[in-house]
């Protein structure tokens, strides 16, 4: 008999455990919590690392990206000026240099050269009602004469770079307006600009004027 109600206690004790747990009165909370700090680790995890990936991602500053550029335009610029622009005959060194009198001589032919082509190329000296050849060299005349003789002196780098540059430049300035503009003046004009802006430009005479 006492056997009986021992055991019908203990079944009933076992089913009011058994409810209890089934409506989540006595749910244990320590799984949860071990839970949401493996939560919180894989986010750290996953945070660290994403960081060197958007470290690696970040574009390069712009002015890194020009400085390549700039720097194989230059090299493409000297490298076609020396190939195709008239050279010095000795491989002595250069005996115009500042305050000779040779480099005086190259820097007024120089300028000389651009003042003849201009009044060429606007039919002050020869007029004619026609395209001749004396207009044709006042057109070309910053290409064949000034540059040259410019380049032929010890100049500094910024300024035999701007010779460079205009020695590849104003060929196409010559070739590109006359299908615009049929004018030995006009092309003529457009060189003289180019060549002041690209002096402006390499020895900077804006900043020094600022």
């Amino acid at each position: 008999m006492n056997t009986l109600v021992s055991t019908s206690l203990y079944n009933c004790h076992t089913a009011k455990l058994c409810l209890t747990l089934h409506h989540g009165s006595c749910s244990p909370k320590f799984p949860r919590k071990s839970l949401k700090i493996q939560a919180n680790a894989n986010q750290v995890d996953t945070q660290t690392s994403q960081e060197p990936q958007n470290e690696e991602l970040q574009p390069q500053p712009k002015n890194e990206a020009k400085k390549p550029l700039d720097k194989d335009l230059k090299k493409v610029v000297q490298k076609t000026a020396a190939t195709f622009a008239p050279r010095a005959s000795t491989a002595s060194k250069n005996p115009a240099v500042p305050g000779t009198a040779l480099y005086t001589v190259f820097e007024v032919q120089g300028y000389a050269s651009l003042l003849l082509g201009g009044a060429l190329s606007f039919n002050l000296i020869f007029p004619s009602n026609e395209p001749d050849l004396w207009r044709l060299m006042g057109m070309w005349s910053i290409w064949m004469f000034t540059i040259p003789s410019l380049r032929a002196r010890d100049c500094s780098k910024n300024e035999k770079e701007a010779l460079n540059y205009l020695f590849l430049l104003i060929p196409l300035i010559n070739v590109i307006i006359p299908f615009f503009w049929k004018s030995f003046a006009v092309v003529w004009s457009a060189d003289t600009v180019a060549f002041f802006a690209m002096y402006a430009w390499k020895l900077g005479w804006l900043q020094k004027a600022e």
